[in-house]
């Protein structure tokens, strides 16, 4: 073949494409070296290759978890794409997880704010919504947190009436 005939035949992917390959690998040994024991615990993964994540988690210096890193990405490679797939939808569930726990969150602080602004307008609403509250005892924060923010005291009862919010989202069925 001379040099100005081109040969058509797939030669496998490019350069490039490695690389970005390799990229998204090292990023997912990345994620996992970020994890709770209790969120690795629930990716599927073979035992070496666990505790060379933990191993990870366990290094401070930048260079030395960087070169740690790229090992686990290096184990990460030699799996199967199916396997890889099966870590990333694990990590999506999670991450899904944490974004509609943290929206649920903020909803409950807004609902805090409303209340220590509206007052009994705005209870009528929480009763309505959380039929085992107690209506007296949620009052009671509401004034409290009410004189605090006036004396421009710590918001020690603003923060009880958001965990008590918290606990009767957490107590009401279908609610998260």
């Amino acid at each position: 073949m001379s040099p100005d005939q081109t040969d058509d035949e797939f030669d496998g992917p490019s350069r490039s494409q490695l690389r970005r390959d390799a990229s998204a690998i090292f990023k997912l040994a990345e994620s996992l070296a970020k994890l709770t024991e209790a969120q690795l615990s629930r990716i599927p993964l073979e035992p070496d290759l666990l505790v060379e994540i933990r191993r990870t988690r366990g290094i401070h210096q930048p260079i030395a978890r960087k070169r740690e890193t790229q090992y686990v990405a290096k184990l990460l490679r030699r799996l199967e794409v199916e396997e890889i797939d099966a870590v990333r939808r694990v990590l999506d569930s999670d991450r899904q997880q944490f974004h509609r726990e943290n929206a649920a969150l903020h909803q409950l602080e807004d609902l805090r704010d409303r209340l220590i602004a509206e007052g009994d307008s705005a209870l009528d609403d929480v009763i309505a919504e959380y039929p085992n509250a107690d209506r007296s005892h949620l009052r009671d924060l509401i004034r409290q947190a009410n004189t605090e923010a006036k004396k421009q005291k710590p918001p020690k009862a603003s923060r009880e009436l958001f965990r008590r919010l918290r606990e009767l989202h957490a107590e009401t069925p279908g609610s998260g």
